[in-house]
């Protein structure tokens, strides 16, 4: 395979090679990729000259723009981005016409994309630095939003006298309320609750602690109300035991019926025999009759 020439210098030794390289790039060590292709060599009638190639390593910055579009490519999304700065942070438009895909519900997508982005870029690193991924200006509009946000529930919790939570923030969001509300000698803030439904607290200096409120017993009251309906289902559960009451109609109906029942019972007649008509019935063992009717029937026959 035949080597490529770009960013080849050369000199009596491989050092030497190396500074003419980065004299003419304008580059440190540090930033540079350095790969020997030749190492310098005295012959008899003659010398080698050392051959080096010197690419300039990808800023911290190009590392993460590289990486947000590949990851583009992947979700399909038509989209490019710019580095807008590569200083103290890293600063990175995405350009679309496709917004909504890029930034997500309330940013989420935008968030996640970002994180990553920090990721890459502070590959190799020992300190860390921070990365910004904005399109199209949300991240400015949503700032201010927050901001607005932040003074007016401020101003609330000092009315109110109670702590406010604002609704779940990313750490670049809850970091925007912070710095807002941190000249505020009215209030102070906190965060609290874990990831990803962490939020911001304001609490106002002059918080009074939460008393429990008395019982309204009075009539028209809320508990004079909550207890009446209380004791008409009592009643209503016990007192049908009443003269004109369900459980009371109920009892006297079974009485009724046990009091027919037993009627009934004394009013019956015999049970009448099964033997055939015409037939005289036949009955064996001791007769327990008039004895004087007996003898009269003897002397008849």
């Amino acid at each position: 395979m035949e080597e490529s020439m770009e960013n080849v210098f050369t000199g009596k030794t491989v050092e030497e090679a190396v500074a003419e390289g980065l004299k003419a790039l304008g580059i440190t060590e540090e930033q540079a990729e350095i790969t020997v292709l030749e190492e310098g060599k005295k012959k008899l009638f003659g010398s080698i000259k050392a051959k080096v190639q010197i690419v300039k390593k990808a800023t911290d910055g190009e590392r993460a723009a590289a990486f947000i579009d590949g990851l583009l490519k992947i979700l399909k999304i038509p989209a490019f981005n710019e580095i807008v700065s590569d200083d103290e942070k890293v600063e990175i438009e995405i350009k679309t016409t496709n917004t909504s895909a890029v930034i997500g519900r309330r940013g989420e997508v935008l968030d996640a994309i970002q994180c990553i982005a920090g990721a890459v870029a502070n590959i190799g690193r020992e300190e860390y630095r921070r990365v910004v991924v904005d399109c199209e200006k949300y991240r400015a509009q949503r700032e201010e939003k927050l901001k607005a946000v932040a003074v007016a529930k401020a101003a609330k919790a000092v009315e109110k006298k109670r702590r406010v939570a604002l609704e779940p923030m990313s750490p670049y969001e809850r970091r925007v309320v912070h710095s807002v509300l941190a000249s505020n000698e009215e209030v102070t803030t906190i965060s609290e609750g874990k990831e990803p439904m962490r939020r911001v607290v304001i609490i106002p200096n002059n918080e009074v602690p939460f008393e429990r409120k008395e019982r309204n017993f009075s009539r028209g009251g809320r508990q004079f109300n909550r207890d009446k309906r209380e004791g008409d289902r009592g009643e209503r559960k016990f007192g049908d035991r009443k003269p004109g009451g369900r459980q009371f109609n109920r009892d006297k109906r079974e009485g009724d019926r046990r009091e027919r029942g037993e009627r009934d019972n004394r009013n019956s007649r015999p049970p009448r025999s099964s033997a055939p008509r015409g037939k005289k019935q036949i009955f064996l063992g001791t007769y327990l009759g008039n004895s004087g009717a007996s003898n009269k029937d003897n002397n008849e026959e």
